[in-house]
């Protein structure tokens, strides 16, 4: 498939709601006109082009509930939830940039008039955590509103939010008749933006307050609660599950062994130091470090992962913080008392899916692994392309775990 948009980086962000596309939350050629609006334009001409694109669909929706059009309203409302929120990807890092925040409130307040106007309405809800709270949805079954079903909790990743897990995997499952549980958890959307809450290694505690919360809602069965996790989703909810017994089934979309592996591969192989000098990325030579940073720099795409997402999720301010954080995530030690049913996918050309082995090996657990090709179209990271195969292959293993 031809890029869309010219810049690689503008390419991967640009490309997201392909994925959700079978879900209600963009049509290809809404996609390719943002992409043509673009140009050869910078980031700001990307962040631009899209909050343009969101506030005329915005609009439409406003218009179409003064008609009393609800259903199309609903339906734009949502749409324009997904273009707000991929605008601002680029504009990642600290201090928080001002159009980030302003496309991020926009984000929440048509997603939130979006599921308002659902039968039943879908409020916001607060989940508890210590002294602060995640922001989450409760997605109903559909044509099963009101009945006790099974559950799926979905885990974001490093850099999406409710709105995108919303699209790529809760309106598949409510669809196959399972409740969802969507949240903003530390370190993602708007903990993170606007709390500036960072990410955290103890997963496991994040998990126990959400499945809190889950059993004590009216319509979750405490027997049936799955937990899914997409992206860097795939080491948090393992590592969430492994600490947490009442998790029935899990799903790690791809089975992500470690933050730290990627970059201790690239120390050894590109700066030639023994694989004992790598062991802790955080006590590297400053000589290293300093090579990294310069190395990490030179590329637009790893200066974004790293330095503009990576040191503001993880609250950090340099590159060797930054290492000792990322070594502290980790399954080592953790998929081993993982004891509920666990789906891993390996898609193909998904380098974060690479040390799928490692679970397999690892886990003490009934276990599948799932693989997905080029030749389904479903290959690359999370499946965007083919979100809706994914999906369906992941329901149908959920449901063999759950029963009728």
């Amino acid at each position: 498939m031809s890029m869309l948009f010219r810049n690689a980086l503008h390419e991967d962000f640009g490309s997201w709601p392909i994925a959700y596309i079978p879900y209600g939350g963009a049509d290809f050629g809404e996609i390719r006109a943002v992409a043509e609006a673009v140009g050869d334009g910078d980031d700001g001409a990307f962040h631009a082009a899209w909050i343009a694109a969101g506030d005329r669909l915005k609009g439409e929706a406003e218009t179409a509930l003064s008609r009393g059009h609800k259903g199309s309203a609903r339906e734009l409302y949502l749409r324009a939830s997904v273009f707000y929120a991929t605008s601002y990807h680029p504009l990642y890092g600290a201090p928080v940039d001002a159009r980030l925040l302003s496309a991020f409130r926009k984000q929440t307040d048509a997603l939130e008039k979006g599921l308002a106007l659902s039968a039943p309405a879908i409020e916001p809800l607060a989940i508890a955590l210590g002294e602060t709270a995640m922001p989450g949805y409760f997605i109903s079954a559909q044509g099963l509103e009101h009945e006790v079903r099974p559950l799926v909790i979905f885990n974001n990743g490093y850099d999406c939010t409710v709105t995108d897990t919303y699209f790529a995997s809760a309106v598949a499952a409510s669809r196959r008749g399972y409740h969802s549980l969507l949240f903003d958890g530390p370190g993602q959307g708007a903990m993170l933006y606007e709390q500036n809450v960072p990410l955290r290694p103890d997963w496991d505690v994040v998990i126990r307050a959400v499945v809190d919360f889950a059993v004590n809602y009216p319509l979750v069965d405490p027997d049936r609660i799955a937990l899914s996790g997409w992206s860097l989703g795939g080491l948090l909810a393992p590592r969430g599950a492994a600490g947490e017994p009442r998790i029935a089934a899990l799903i790690a979309d791809p089975g992500t062994w470690s933050i730290a592996d990627g970059f201790r591969r690239i120390v050894i192989q590109k700066f030639g130091l023994p694989a004992e000098a790598a062991a802790d990325l955080g006590a590297l030579d400053q000589e290293v470090i300093d090579g990294m940073d310069a190395f990490v720099r030179a590329s637009p795409v790893l200066n974004w992962k790293i330095v503009q997402r990576g040191f503001w999720v993880h609250g950090v301010g340099d590159l060797r913080s930054y290492l000792a954080s990322a070594e502290l995530f980790t399954m080592r030690g953790h998929a081993e008392r993982i004891r509920c049913p666990t789906l891993i996918t390996q898609a193909e050309n998904d380098i974060l899916s690479s040390d799928a082995a490692l679970y397999m090996d690892a886990l003490r657990c009934p276990k599948t692994l799932l693989r997905l090709t080029a030749a389904e179209g479903a290959d690359g990271h999370c499946e965007m392309k083919n979100r809706s195969l994914l999906n369906r292959r992941v329901l149908d293993w959920l449901d063999e775990q759950f029963g009728p």
